[in-house]
């Protein structure tokens, strides 16, 4: 592979990596807004799993990162964004006292952040198959996904 297309691999590993890494640290900082949406979802023990939740995007954000363990975090990413895409962002929201039009707003948002989850897992999916490219510690361990 061209250093070119390394270089490029490299910008989108950071690019990928700075939604989980910037909402990992802030689960784990404040884990209240993410509690409740796990409340809401009907979900147990949500303060426990808000911080387990901000660990594995804080860890897996670093991971894509650096490049380390592409394959296994890739994977690991696209089924976590299908999952909370389809938990959190599926359906329609409905908050008592709301003004309609708010819901429609709120609603048309939560479509998008299923898209946008959606998009993230296809992402994920790549960097799974076709690997982390050059710049990367698993190019330094020799262990490179292969298509």
């Amino acid at each position: 592979m061209s250093n070119s297309n390394n270089a490029i691999i490299l910008i989108a590993r950071i690019l990928l990596s700075f939604m989980f890494i910037y909402a990992g640290f802030g689960k784990l900082t404040d884990p209240s807004g993410t509690a409740g949406m796990i409340t809401g979802a009907g979900l147990p023990a949500a303060t426990a799993l808000a911080y387990l939740a901000g660990l594995f995007e804080l860890v897996t954000g670093l991971a894509v990162l650096v490049g380390f363990q592409t394959r296994i975090v890739g994977w690991a990413l696209a089924l976590f964004c299908v999952f909370t895409g389809l938990v959190f962002h599926s359906g329609t929201v409905a908050i008592e006292g709301w003004p309609e039009g708010a819901l429609g707003w709120i609603n048309a948002l939560n479509g998008i952040m299923l898209m946008k989850n959606f998009t993230l897992a296809g992402a994920y999916i790549l960097l799974a198959t076709y690997g982390p490219g050059a710049y990367s510690l698993d190019a330094r361990r020799g262990v490179l996904a292969t298509a």
